[in-house]
Order: structure tokens, then C-alpha cells, then sequence
């Protein structure tokens, strides 16, 4: 049978990864420090170095905690496509909903990114958990075009790259302007024509 602390542990790492969240939200990643963290999660040191080494490894579990909500999100949409008469539109809408949880994290990665460029070693973590991520949006990817009849003419490694781009600049702009531009207008203007000269009619099975 496990042992008292082996037992407690996913209550600890999830306590102080919703004491992270909502730091981060507040402060920023620079300006919230682990004692701070540990404060609001009511925790010691010494259980924030029992379950991460470091500050940034603490936001690269939230960061696959967020990529999960984003795939599941994503995943429900391609699944309720047959009930909508444009289904690229309706997809692309619903993935730029934006709560104020999501402005949050927007926020956070973005000065992460920053931080990630300026350090390299921290950079080729965040490429990998950003590759990891992008493969599973380009198996969604290819889900949506099989549910659409089309096949695509692009490699779906940089279509998912270009979406992304989409979605993060137009929500940066939006952020910045929110009575000029809503969140999801360029994606849900653009990409659908986009996606579709990307794309030919997929051959039918004989």
C-alpha cells in the first residue's frame, strides 16, 4: 500500500499548480517568486522542491495542462462538425473564444516566450513541449480535412504553425484593441478560403 506522502502528492503538485496559475496571473512569471507560490498554496519550500526543480518547470506543467485543454477543446469541435453548415467557421470560432482564464495565459506565455528566446537552453525545452503540442493539432488537423472530404496539398506541420500564428497574433491585437477587433475575426475571415486553396477534393473510394 502506498505511503501517506505518495498518496498526498497529486493533491500537492495540483495545489501548487492552481497557486502558480493564479500568481502568474497577478505578477507575471518574473515577478512571482516560489516563496510567493508556496504562500498562496499553503506549502513549504521544501514541497514545491519535492514536486519541481525549478520555476520553470512548474510552467511547463501548466503549459501541458493548458495544451490539453486546447486539444480537447479542439477535439469536441471537429466532433460536433455535422451540425454545422460551415464547419471551418464553426471551429475556428469556437477555438477563439477567449475567458479570462485564456487572457491569462496568453499573458503568461507570451513573456515566457520572451524569456525562452533570451535563454536558449530554456528555449529548446519550450520547442519541444510547442512540437509536442503541434503534433497533436496536426492529427486534428488531418481529422478536420478527412471530416471535410478534402486532402491537403501543404505539409500539415506548417499549416499547424500558420494557424497558430493566426490565432496568437490576432488575440495579441485584439488584447490590445478589444473594441476594434474580436479575438477570432481573422482566423474565422481568413483561414477558411485559406484552408481550402490549401486543399483539393479528396478521391473517392471506388
Amino acid at each position: 500500500m502506498p505511503k501517506g506522502p505518495t498518496r498526498r502528492r497529486p493533491r500537492t503538485t495540483a495545489r501548487l499548480l492552481e497557486a502558480a496559475r493564479e500568481t502568474f496571473a497577478e505578477r507575471g512569471f518574473h515577478g512571482s517568486s516560489i516563496e510567493a507560490i508556496c504562500e498562496r498554496a499553503g506549502l513549504t519550500r521544501g514541497a514545491f522542491y519535492s514536486n519541481f526543480r525549478t520555476k520553470d518547470e512548474l510552467f511547463f506543467a501548466l503549459f501541458d495542462l493548458h495544451a490539453r485543454r486546447v486539444i480537447d477543446r479542439l477535439t469536441r469541435a471537429i466532433d460536433e462538425l455535422d451540425s454545422s453548415d460551415d464547419p471551418v467557421r464553426a471551429v475556428l470560432t469556437r477555438m477563439g473564444t477567449v475567458d479570462e482564464t485564456e487572457r491569462g495565459w496568453y499573458l503568461l506565455s507570451t513573456e515566457f516566450t520572451l524569456y525562452a528566446i533570451r535563454h536558449p537552453r530554456t528555449g529548446r525545452v519550450l520547442a519541444e513541449h510547442d512540437r509536442r503540442l503541434r503534433e497533436e493539432i496536426v492529427r486534428l488537423l488531418a481529422r478536420l480535412f478527412d471530416r471535410l472530404g478534402r486532402r491537403p496539398t501543404v505539409d500539415l506541420d506548417a499549416l499547424a504553425r500558420l494557424t497558430t500564428a493566426v490565432h496568437e497574433g490576432s488575440l495579441a491585437q485584439s488584447l490590445v484593441e478589444p473594441d476594434r477587433l474580436a479575438p477570432e475575426h481573422l482566423a474565422v475571415t481568413f483561414l477558411p478560403p485559406l484552408i481550402d486553396t490549401l486543399s483539393e477534393p479528396a478521391p473517392r473510394e471506388e
